[in-house]
């Protein structure tokens, strides 16, 4: 999660700016409920965990301006105030393909702190919120990406252009012009986010009346727009591929410098499809919420007035009810939609909620502005007696038996791929693999059906500690589309051989009870054992697993360079042998 650390008098200064008192146990209480988790609270410092539903909590400014209505009651103030700055941005068409959405906005009369210590703090704050965005909303950029300028260095109206690699102009922290192609391969900046423009033949850049560049989206600024202690008029772009993030982005840049005192003005854009707009819309989001979904989900129908509070408290403005239009469909509905006869609570909120997305979030903002603690209280209605597994007791049993054997437990992810479940472990696929058919990465693509391959991607991350290590897993796989039950262990120690492997599978043996057991030499090239050092496990004539040493080459794989033993069996078929013994 994001962490913030705000000055205590940052924050006293705004709240006592609206006609709040600052307490800080007061903070310690309640803030806590909006979104956040305190590591440090006192009359210096509040540093702070932001959840990462809440991005608009990301500076001390923007932080203050929610626990103005959450703490103190203030009203809130869902709508932001613009006026038209005359400042026009053109999108060129040809940015369709390569960063299309452009969002700006001017930000003029900032006022700056007078000591240089508070001025150098809110140029900091400022760059680091940027950061933060680019993190929270923005993906590492991808999504979307902030500039920042002092608005009295550069000559609108500007231009968003594509231009070839060639192009040069000078970037921030550089003395000297760098063409595009030499801040990507150079400049520390370029080097970090190259990745985000990897295969493009034109790059984006962002140029005033006089073609001085403002911006190199998403990479770097211009160094002579560079903010300094004397800038006081801001102009800001925000360029990427999701409106509504690019958005949400912009406004709490401007947010954080209205805080300021700030006046925030619109600019009109032509964007690259050739549409006109005026941006930031200043005007809050309306949102509308069934009003069965808030009884149904918080157990109690709330009173306007109730409303009205919880939602301030959240940032929010309750604009009454509406009844539900007569076409409404059936209960089967989505639960978004109000069915006929009923009424939709309306709402107004910042657009800058990015994390609002669902009437269901809106229930949320209910339930925290009112109060958990006072939402009632009710008693389940279903029979809530526990029934114990059918294999309860044999999993308890295996469980004991291992950790009698000096073996620690382990649960490893379900998800794998399919060179460590069969082609590193020599294992033919004897079942229907079941794939993940959009996988994040190479390492999680299909559902695994074995449980050693986990064991041993453990024991090498773990290879620097002492040996012995033994470890194993009870958990389950999938095979032909189904879930089933399966035990591995697996041993790195100096002195093991198939000896000691065995002798750990007589003890298991024996602690569950199974007296028809025996063993068969396991085929050479069958798995990831070692030939003539390997056997099959059968209970009353049923094949339930293998176990014996692992070859040196599969180990080799992973750069463990010790030996290693282990087995594993089917626990889904032994428990149809085993008799229990409760």
């Amino acid at each position: 999660m994001p962490t913030i650390s705000v000055p205590q008098s940052l924050l006293r200064a705004l709240l006592e700016k609206r006609g709040h008192a600052h307490d800080i146990a007061q903070v310690n209480e309640e803030l806590p409920l909006l979104g956040t988790d305190i590591d440090r609270c006192d009359d210096e410092t509040l540093d702070i965990e932001i959840f990462p539903d809440r991005p608009d909590l990301l500076s001390g400014e923007t932080l203050a301006f929610a626990m103005a209505p959450f703490l103190h009651g203030a009203p809130a103030s869902p709508d932001m105030p613009t006026s038209p700055s005359g400042i026009s941005v053109s999108v060129d068409s040809s940015l369709s393909t390569v960063r299309p959405i452009v969002h700006c906005a001017v930000v003029r009369g900032v006022h700056l702190p007078s000591d240089s210590e508070e001025l150098d703090l809110f140029i900091k704050g400022l760059m680091d919120h940027q950061e933060k965005l680019h993190f929270a909303i923005g993906r590492g950029r991808r999504r979307v990406s902030i500039g920042v300028h002092d608005l009295a260095k550069i000559q609108p109206p500007f231009r968003v252009v594509t231009v070839p690699s060639t192009t040069a102009f000078v970037p921030l922290s550089r003395r000297e012009p760098m063409t595009l192609q030499e801040i990507l391969e150079g400049h520390p900046k370029g080097m970090e986010y190259a990745h985000l423009l990897a295969g493009n033949e034109v790059y984006p850049l962002i140029l005033d009346q006089n073609d001085d560049v403002l911006s190199f989206p998403p990479i770097i600024n211009g160094d002579h727009t560079t903010v300094t202690h004397t800038t006081q008029d801001f102009f800001i772009d925000v360029t990427g591929w999701d409106e509504r993030a690019c958005e949400s982005t912009l406004m709490l840049v401007c947010l954080q410098l209205m805080e300021r005192g700030g006046s925030v003005q619109t600019v009109d854009i032509t964007t690259c499809t050739g549409e006109r707009r005026t941006l930031p819309l200043g005007k809050g989001q309306q949102h509308s919420v069934p009003e069965e979904l808030v009884t149904s989900l918080l157990g109690r129908s709330l009173s306007d007035g109730e409303i009205h509070h919880a939602i301030n408290r959240m940032g929010g403005r309750f604009e009454g009810r509406a009844a539900a239009s007569e076409d409404a469909p059936d209960k089967s509905r989505s639960m978004a939609v109000a069915s006929a006869d009923t009424s939709e609570l309306i709402f107004t909120m910042p657009r800058w909620r990015f994390d609002l997305l669902h009437p269901v979030d809106l229930v949320e903002e209910l339930a925290i502005g009112h109060g958990y603690e006072d939402l009632g209280s009710d008693h389940p209605k279903a029979q809530l007696t526990a029934i114990a597994r059918p294999d309860h007791h044999l999993r308890r049993r295996v469980r004991d038996a291992m950790q009698g054997l000096g073996m620690m437990q382990i649960q490893s992810l379900t998800l794998s791929n399919e060179r460590d479940q069969f082609e590193n472990m020599r294992w033919m696929p004897k079942h229907a693999v079941t794939k993940i058919t959009n996988p994040i990465t190479v390492e999680h693509t299909v559902l695994r059906q074995h449980l050693l391959p986990g064991l041993i991607r453990l024991l090498a991350a773990n290879r620097h500690h002492d040996l012995p290590q033994s470890i194993y897993e009870l958990g389950t796989v999938v095979r032909d589309h189904t879930n089933c039950d399966r035990l591995a262990f697996l041993t790195a120690e100096r002195g093991g051989g198939f000896s000691a492997v065995r002798g750990r599978i007589q003890a298991l043996c024996n602690d569950l009870g199974l007296s028809g057991w025996s063993v068969e030499p396991l085929s050479d090239g069958e798995g990831p054992w070692l030939a003539g050092r390997a056997a099959k496990l059968f209970v009353n004539g049923s094949w339930i697993g293998c176990f014996g040493e692992l070859d040196p080459a599969v180990a080799h794989l992973y750069d463990l360079r010790v030996p290693l033993n282990g087995a594993e069996f089917d626990i889904t078929a032994l428990a149809s042998l085993v008799d229990d013994p409760v």
